[in-house]
Protein backbone atom coordinates (compact mmCIF):
# COMPACT_ATOMS: atom_id res chain seq x y z
CA UNK A 1 0.00 0.00 0.00
CA UNK A 2 1.48 3.58 -1.07
CA UNK A 3 1.09 5.58 2.10
CA UNK A 4 3.03 8.88 0.75
CA UNK A 5 5.09 9.93 -2.71
CA UNK A 6 6.12 13.05 -3.70
CA UNK A 7 8.73 14.48 -6.82
CA UNK A 8 11.53 16.59 -5.43
CA UNK A 9 12.70 19.54 -7.33
CA UNK A 10 15.54 21.46 -6.45
CA UNK A 11 15.11 20.18 -2.62
CA UNK A 12 11.31 21.50 -3.18
CA UNK A 13 8.44 19.10 -2.35
CA UNK A 14 6.17 18.64 -5.75
CA UNK A 15 2.80 16.86 -6.19
CA UNK A 16 3.79 13.37 -7.96
CA UNK A 17 1.40 11.73 -10.94
CA UNK A 18 1.79 8.74 -12.88
CA UNK A 19 5.39 7.42 -11.33
CA UNK A 20 6.49 5.88 -15.03
CA UNK A 21 5.70 9.77 -16.23
CA UNK A 22 7.46 11.31 -13.94
CA UNK A 23 10.28 9.18 -13.66
CA UNK A 24 10.77 9.58 -17.43
CA UNK A 25 10.29 13.45 -17.30
CA UNK A 26 13.18 13.39 -14.97
CA UNK A 27 15.34 11.08 -16.71
CA UNK A 28 15.10 13.06 -20.12
CA UNK A 29 15.43 16.52 -18.91
CA UNK A 30 15.19 16.89 -15.13
CA UNK A 31 17.92 17.85 -12.99
CA UNK A 32 20.47 15.38 -11.71
CA UNK A 33 19.60 15.41 -8.25
CA UNK A 34 15.83 15.66 -9.02
CA UNK A 35 13.69 12.33 -7.08
CA UNK A 36 10.82 10.39 -6.44
CA UNK A 37 10.02 9.10 -2.96
CA UNK A 38 7.79 6.20 -2.67
CA UNK A 39 6.92 4.94 0.75
CA UNK A 40 4.87 2.11 1.30
CA UNK A 41 3.60 -0.16 4.06
CA UNK A 42 3.68 -4.38 3.75
CA UNK A 43 3.32 -4.41 0.09
CA UNK A 44 2.40 -7.84 -1.09
CA UNK A 45 4.61 -9.30 -4.08
CA UNK A 46 2.08 -7.77 -6.71
CA UNK A 47 1.91 -4.30 -5.21
CA UNK A 48 5.59 -4.31 -5.72
CA UNK A 49 6.01 -5.95 -8.57
CA UNK A 50 3.96 -2.94 -10.35
CA UNK A 51 5.75 0.28 -8.18
CA UNK A 52 8.95 -1.73 -10.05
CA UNK A 53 6.98 -1.79 -13.40
CA UNK A 54 6.11 2.00 -13.04
CA UNK A 55 9.94 2.47 -12.10
CA UNK A 56 11.32 0.59 -15.40
CA UNK A 57 11.88 -2.83 -13.80
CA UNK A 58 14.62 -0.40 -11.78
CA UNK A 59 14.94 -3.02 -8.03
CA UNK A 60 16.81 -5.85 -8.35
CA UNK A 61 14.35 -9.01 -8.14
CA UNK A 62 16.62 -10.61 -5.15
CA UNK A 63 15.50 -6.75 -2.91
CA UNK A 64 12.01 -7.49 -4.33
CA UNK A 65 11.87 -10.91 -2.36
CA UNK A 66 13.88 -9.76 0.70
CA UNK A 67 11.16 -7.02 0.48
CA UNK A 68 8.22 -9.31 0.77
CA UNK A 69 9.59 -11.86 3.07
CA UNK A 70 10.79 -9.27 5.86
CA UNK A 71 12.51 -11.17 8.50
CA UNK A 72 16.16 -9.71 6.85
CA UNK A 73 19.27 -9.37 8.69
CA UNK A 74 20.29 -5.69 8.56
CA UNK A 75 22.20 -4.94 5.42
CA UNK A 76 23.15 -2.48 2.77
CA UNK A 77 23.88 -4.09 -0.66
CA UNK A 78 24.80 -2.96 -4.00
CA UNK A 79 22.82 -3.95 -7.25
CA UNK A 80 24.82 -1.94 -9.82
CA UNK A 81 24.14 1.55 -8.87
CA UNK A 82 20.83 0.68 -6.87
CA UNK A 83 21.52 0.62 -2.94
CA UNK A 84 19.38 -1.80 -1.32
CA UNK A 85 19.25 -0.73 2.89
CA UNK A 86 17.62 -3.20 5.42
CA UNK A 87 17.16 -1.40 8.88
CA UNK A 88 16.05 -2.62 11.65
CA UNK A 89 13.82 -0.56 13.74
CA UNK A 90 13.32 -0.65 17.26
CA UNK A 91 11.20 0.71 19.98
CA UNK A 92 11.61 1.02 24.13
CA UNK A 93 8.57 -0.42 25.79
CA UNK A 94 8.89 1.48 29.14
CA UNK A 95 6.50 -0.78 31.35
CA UNK A 96 7.97 -4.07 30.54
CA UNK A 97 11.98 -2.56 29.88
CA UNK A 98 11.61 -4.72 26.40
CA UNK A 99 12.57 -3.58 23.02
CA UNK A 100 10.27 -4.16 20.16
CA UNK A 101 11.48 -4.64 17.10
CA UNK A 102 10.39 -3.72 13.10
CA UNK A 103 11.94 -3.25 9.76
CA UNK A 104 12.19 -0.83 7.64
CA UNK A 105 14.30 -1.59 3.91
CA UNK A 106 15.01 1.52 0.98
CA UNK A 107 15.97 1.11 -2.21
CA UNK A 108 17.81 4.00 -3.77
CA UNK A 109 18.57 4.38 -7.66
CA UNK A 110 18.48 7.22 -10.06
CA UNK A 111 16.24 9.70 -9.71
CA UNK A 112 14.54 7.57 -7.07
CA UNK A 113 13.77 6.44 -3.61
CA UNK A 114 11.47 3.99 -2.35
CA UNK A 115 10.64 3.15 1.25
CA UNK A 116 9.07 0.44 3.03
CA UNK A 117 8.17 -0.13 6.18
CA UNK A 118 7.32 -3.71 7.90
CA UNK A 119 5.26 -3.82 10.97
CA UNK A 120 3.85 -0.68 13.42
CA UNK A 121 6.96 0.89 14.06
CA UNK A 122 7.13 4.19 12.56
CA UNK A 123 10.96 5.99 12.67
CA UNK A 124 10.09 7.95 9.70
CA UNK A 125 7.48 9.93 11.37
CA UNK A 126 8.37 13.66 10.85
CA UNK A 127 11.51 12.59 9.08
CA UNK A 128 10.09 13.80 5.38
CA UNK A 129 9.18 17.13 6.62
CA UNK A 130 11.99 17.91 8.53
CA UNK A 131 14.05 17.19 5.08
CA UNK A 132 11.67 19.41 3.44
CA UNK A 133 12.37 22.39 5.76
CA UNK A 134 16.15 21.65 4.53
CA UNK A 135 15.85 22.30 0.40
CA UNK A 136 19.79 22.77 0.13
CA UNK A 137 20.26 19.25 1.85
CA UNK A 138 17.16 17.81 -0.07
CA UNK A 139 19.00 19.07 -3.66
CA UNK A 140 21.55 16.74 -2.72
CA UNK A 141 19.95 13.89 -4.29
CA UNK A 142 18.38 10.48 -3.67
CA UNK A 143 21.34 9.96 -1.06
CA UNK A 144 20.35 12.68 0.88
CA UNK A 145 16.91 10.96 1.76
CA UNK A 146 18.62 8.03 2.57
CA UNK A 147 20.80 9.40 5.32
CA UNK A 148 17.72 11.50 6.94
CA UNK A 149 16.57 8.19 7.49
CA UNK A 150 19.43 6.16 8.78
CA UNK A 151 20.02 9.12 10.87
CA UNK A 152 17.16 8.89 12.10
CA UNK A 153 17.28 5.03 12.82
CA UNK A 154 20.43 5.52 14.62
CA UNK A 155 19.39 8.38 16.67
CA UNK A 156 16.38 6.39 17.94
CA UNK A 157 19.24 3.33 18.96
CA UNK A 158 20.85 5.85 20.78
CA UNK A 159 17.45 7.07 22.78
CA UNK A 160 17.22 3.39 23.55
CA UNK A 161 20.69 3.03 24.39
CA UNK A 162 20.30 5.45 27.53
CA UNK A 163 16.86 3.48 28.97
CA UNK A 164 19.08 0.05 28.39
CA UNK A 165 22.01 1.69 30.61
CA UNK A 166 18.92 2.54 33.25
CA UNK A 167 17.93 -0.80 33.64
CA UNK A 168 21.23 -2.28 33.92
CA UNK A 169 22.54 0.10 36.88
CA UNK A 170 18.85 -0.37 38.40
CA UNK A 171 20.02 -4.54 37.95
CA UNK A 172 23.47 -3.95 39.06
CA UNK A 173 22.38 -1.99 42.21
CA UNK A 174 19.70 -4.63 43.05
CA UNK A 175 22.40 -7.38 42.89
CA UNK A 176 24.50 -5.84 45.05
CA UNK A 177 22.41 -4.60 47.83
CA UNK A 178 21.09 -6.95 50.86
CA UNK A 179 18.04 -8.20 48.67
CA UNK A 180 18.20 -10.89 45.64
CA UNK A 181 17.06 -10.38 41.93
CA UNK A 182 15.71 -12.78 40.17
CA UNK A 183 17.92 -14.92 37.41
CA UNK A 184 14.95 -14.33 35.00
CA UNK A 185 14.67 -10.22 34.92
CA UNK A 186 18.85 -10.64 34.61
CA UNK A 187 18.09 -13.15 32.24
CA UNK A 188 15.13 -11.27 30.03
CA UNK A 189 17.51 -7.97 30.32
CA UNK A 190 20.35 -9.71 28.53
CA UNK A 191 17.70 -11.37 25.68
CA UNK A 192 17.08 -7.40 24.92
CA UNK A 193 20.59 -6.23 24.84
CA UNK A 194 21.36 -9.24 22.46
CA UNK A 195 18.48 -8.39 20.33
CA UNK A 196 19.56 -4.49 20.36
CA UNK A 197 23.29 -6.37 19.53
CA UNK A 198 21.75 -8.42 15.96
CA UNK A 199 20.00 -4.68 14.99
CA UNK A 200 23.76 -2.60 15.36
CA UNK A 201 26.05 -5.20 14.18
CA UNK A 202 25.40 -6.21 10.79
CA UNK A 203 25.42 -2.49 9.66
CA UNK A 204 28.81 -1.31 11.25
CA UNK A 205 30.97 -2.20 8.42
CA UNK A 206 28.45 -1.82 5.40
CA UNK A 207 27.54 1.57 6.76
CA UNK A 208 31.79 2.22 6.70
CA UNK A 209 31.27 1.42 2.76
CA UNK A 210 29.06 4.31 2.20
CA UNK A 211 31.52 6.81 3.49
CA UNK A 212 35.23 5.04 2.71
CA UNK A 213 34.98 3.09 0.14
CA UNK A 214 35.60 4.32 -3.88
CA UNK A 215 32.48 1.87 -4.80
CA UNK A 216 30.77 3.65 -2.42
CA UNK A 217 27.41 5.21 -4.28
CA UNK A 218 27.51 8.58 -2.17
CA UNK A 219 29.65 11.26 -3.95
CA UNK A 220 28.80 14.26 -2.66
CA UNK A 221 31.78 15.18 -0.14
CA UNK A 222 29.15 16.79 2.01
CA UNK A 223 27.07 13.79 2.07
CA UNK A 224 30.11 11.59 2.73
CA UNK A 225 30.94 13.49 5.76
CA UNK A 226 27.05 13.11 7.30
CA UNK A 227 26.97 9.23 6.98
CA UNK A 228 30.62 8.95 8.65
CA UNK A 229 28.68 11.34 11.62
CA UNK A 230 26.15 8.13 11.64
CA UNK A 231 28.71 5.73 11.51
CA UNK A 232 30.51 7.46 14.70
CA UNK A 233 27.07 7.47 16.56
CA UNK A 234 26.56 3.84 15.54
CA UNK A 235 30.11 2.83 16.70
CA UNK A 236 29.63 4.60 20.12
CA UNK A 237 25.73 2.82 20.41
CA UNK A 238 28.01 -0.94 19.10
CA UNK A 239 30.33 -0.20 21.93
CA UNK A 240 28.36 0.19 24.87
CA UNK A 241 26.42 -2.78 24.12
CA UNK A 242 28.69 -4.56 23.74
CA UNK A 243 29.87 -3.35 27.28
CA UNK A 244 26.26 -4.31 28.64
CA UNK A 245 26.30 -7.62 27.36
CA UNK A 246 29.58 -8.10 29.17
CA UNK A 247 28.35 -6.51 32.25
CA UNK A 248 24.88 -8.67 32.63
CA UNK A 249 26.82 -11.75 32.24
CA UNK A 250 29.14 -10.80 35.21
CA UNK A 251 25.78 -9.77 36.92
CA UNK A 252 24.21 -13.12 36.75
CA UNK A 253 27.05 -15.13 37.33
CA UNK A 254 27.58 -12.46 40.91
CA UNK A 255 23.43 -13.02 42.00
CA UNK A 256 23.97 -16.77 40.88
CA UNK A 257 26.81 -16.48 43.23
CA UNK A 258 25.27 -14.45 46.25
CA UNK A 259 21.74 -16.91 45.82
CA UNK A 260 24.33 -19.87 46.46
CA UNK A 261 25.90 -18.35 49.33
CA UNK A 262 22.89 -17.39 50.46
CA UNK A 263 21.58 -20.98 50.40
CA UNK A 264 24.70 -22.15 52.71
CA UNK A 265 24.01 -19.85 55.03
CA UNK A 266 20.42 -21.06 55.77
CA UNK A 267 21.69 -24.63 55.50
CA UNK A 268 23.83 -23.72 58.30
CA UNK A 269 21.04 -22.17 60.60
CA UNK A 270 18.85 -24.88 59.91
CA UNK A 271 21.75 -27.35 60.54
CA UNK A 272 22.41 -25.20 63.95
CA UNK A 273 18.49 -25.28 65.25
CA UNK A 274 18.80 -29.19 64.14
CA UNK A 275 21.57 -29.74 66.35
CA UNK A 276 20.19 -27.80 69.16
CA UNK A 277 16.51 -29.67 68.95
CA UNK A 278 18.26 -33.09 68.72
CA UNK A 279 19.71 -32.94 71.47
CA UNK A 280 16.70 -32.44 74.04
CA UNK A 281 15.11 -34.98 71.80
CA UNK A 282 18.02 -37.54 72.60
CA UNK A 283 17.79 -37.22 76.10
CA UNK A 284 13.93 -37.53 76.16
CA UNK A 285 13.89 -39.97 73.94
CA UNK A 286 16.87 -42.15 76.66
CA UNK A 287 14.50 -41.00 79.70
CA UNK A 288 11.20 -42.32 77.48
CA UNK A 289 12.12 -45.85 77.64
CA UNK A 290 11.26 -46.16 81.37
CA UNK A 291 13.86 -48.52 82.39
CA UNK A 292 13.88 -49.62 86.07
CA UNK A 293 17.36 -49.86 86.93
CA UNK A 294 17.44 -45.66 86.12
CA UNK A 295 18.44 -44.24 89.14
CA UNK A 296 17.48 -40.82 87.82
CA UNK A 297 13.98 -42.03 88.03
CA UNK A 298 14.01 -43.02 91.40
CA UNK A 299 15.74 -39.53 92.74
CA UNK A 300 13.64 -36.65 93.79
CA UNK A 301 15.21 -34.03 91.71
CA UNK A 302 15.90 -35.98 88.66
CA UNK A 303 13.69 -34.27 86.66
CA UNK A 304 14.52 -30.79 87.23
CA UNK A 305 18.17 -31.70 86.95
CA UNK A 306 17.39 -33.55 83.30
CA UNK A 307 15.13 -30.31 82.02
CA UNK A 308 18.65 -28.30 83.52
CA UNK A 309 20.90 -30.58 81.72
CA UNK A 310 18.10 -29.79 78.24
CA UNK A 311 18.42 -26.24 79.10
CA UNK A 312 22.12 -26.32 79.42
CA UNK A 313 23.06 -28.12 76.59
CA UNK A 314 20.69 -26.14 74.45
CA UNK A 315 22.34 -22.54 75.24
CA UNK A 316 26.14 -24.14 75.07
CA UNK A 317 24.93 -25.00 71.73
CA UNK A 318 23.39 -21.93 70.65
CA UNK A 319 26.44 -20.00 72.20
CA UNK A 320 28.41 -22.33 70.03
CA UNK A 321 26.64 -21.88 66.98
CA UNK A 322 26.20 -18.15 67.48
CA UNK A 323 30.01 -17.45 67.92
CA UNK A 324 30.73 -19.47 64.51
CA UNK A 325 27.89 -17.37 62.71
CA UNK A 326 25.61 -20.37 62.03
CA UNK A 327 23.27 -18.16 63.57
Amino acid sequence: MIIDKALYSAGRRESCGDLSDELDTLRSGGRTNDFLWIGLKDPTMAELEHVNDELGLQLHPLAIEDAVSGRQRAKIELYGSNVFVVLKTLSYIEATSDIETGELMVHVGEHFVLTIRRGELSPLAGVRKKLEDDPAKLAMGPMSALHAIMDRVVDEYRNIDVEVARDVDEIEEEVFSDGLVSSDTIYRLKREVLEFRRAITPLITPLRMLHTSPRSPVHHDELRLLFRDIDDHLHFVSDRIESYDRLLTDVLSANLAKISVQQNADMRKISAWVAIAAVPTMIAGIYGMNFDNMPELRWHYGYFAVLGLMAAACVGLFVTFKKVKWL
